[in-house]
């Protein structure tokens, strides 16, 4: 917990980064372009060699950097459909695992490509059966990198974007995820904005969707989203980066859409799992987050209070997907990971209980 908050980080990645995971010349350049950009922004005290982002991650030591050396509680593992790796670049594998060793403290998305049609909804059922049913929600990207060729699609596509979020619905899944913001490799910036999400709000007001990297870019139109849309999420993957990197980035994003006292229900934290951003270092910063003066005075923006941290922290995620809290927190409160923190009698330095010391 941070402050007696509790937490939960709606994205990490145990990212397989390893050349032999490449399945085309598009996994080296997503190795190439996360690797870096996570090394040189993040402080010398959580900063590893470029070598060790180049690797396959365990989900062992994304649970010992979540809830050992930070105050994240319970962390949602996104499955990815990347195809530019063999595995997605985060499998279902090490989702499973993570359920099987860690029930309480992970939740789950599973994640398949929209334009493989049919092989979509198979896959979906396939990853949902693998993890027995206990699945929160779906992730998307709106990119497929299958061969040599990129090709894009739209949330509003009702035959490539419809069916899936059908199944998602029949599967009882109650949020979809999509990648915004921020195009993944040489792709056109077209289907990374944020316009096709309003269709799909309008057309399956059941589901949640939450527009992941929200802020990153297209903060205005994200925010008009959030004013309009009560099944419409900005979650923070990334975009929580910029307390460290861009402070002022990260104030006039959060100003925004916090600029009327309801939208600050629909922002959900995320920090993409320790090894994009040390949590404890994006945990620490937000906990000692407050606007400037000007911001409050000019933009007309209310101060932020601890019941506004505690709404983006967890209560906002709770509410959107129904998990049970309480129990999740009555479930970890004497675990294997609680009991080593006490042991240990502070947090651990950081990733100093993962293997990022073999790279030095």
């Amino acid at each position: 917990m941070l402050k007696n908050m509790p937490v939960i980080d709606a994205v990490v990645h145990p990212f397989n980064f390893q050349p032999e995971n490449f399945s085309n010349r598009f996994g080296h350049f997503f190795t190439e372009m996360i690797a870096k950009s996570a090394f040189h922004n993040s402080p010398d005290r959580y900063r590893v060699p470029e070598k060790a982002y180049r690797r396959d991650w365990g989900i062992e030591e994304i649970a010992n950097a979540a809830f050992i050396e930070s105050d994240t509680d319970i962390a949602v593992y996104h499955v990815l459909p990347l195809n530019a790796f063999k595995d997605g670049a985060c499998g279902i594998d090490k989702a499973v695992e993570a359920r099987r060793r860690w029930p309480n403290r992970f939740l789950f998305y599973i994640g398949v490509d929209p334009l493989q049609g049919q092989a979509a909804l198979s896959e979906m059922q396939r990853q949902y059966d693998a993890l027995e049913g206990d699945v929160v929600g779906l992730k998307l990207y709106p990119n497929s990198w299958l061969g040599e060729e990129i090709r894009g699609w739209l949330m509003s596509d009702p035959n490539i974007a419809f069916p899936v979020f059908r199944k998602a619905q029949e599967l009882g899944l109650r949020t979809v995820a999509i990648h915004k913001a921020f195009a993944m490799g040489p792709a056109e910036m077209l289907h990374y904005r944020v316009d096709d999400v309003d269709f799909a709000a309008k057309e399956f007001p059941e589901i949640n969707f939450e527009i992941v990297h929200g802020g990153l870019a297209f903060v205005e139109e994200t925010t008009w989203q959030l004013r309009r849309f009560q099944n419409v999420y900005a979650n923070l993957e990334s975009t929580t980066m910029n307390i460290v990197t861009r402070p002022l980035a990260f104030e006039n994003v959060l100003a925004s859409f916090m600029r009327f006292p309801y939208m600050t229900d629909h922002i959900l934290w995320a920090t993409g799992g320790c090894m994009v951003g040390h949590p404890r270092m994006l945990l620490d910063a937000f906990s000692a987050f407050k606007f400037r003066g000007v911001t409050v005075e000019e933009a007309n923006v209310p101060q932020i209070t601890d019941a506004d941290k505690r709404k983006i922290l967890s209560e906002n995620y709770v509410r959107m997907t129904g998990v049970d809290l309480a129990s999740r927190l009555r479930g970890i409160e004497n675990d294997e990971f609680a009991q080593r923190r006490r042991e240990a009698g502070d947090r651990p330095e950081p990733y100093s209980t993962t293997r990022v010391r073999e790279f030095a």
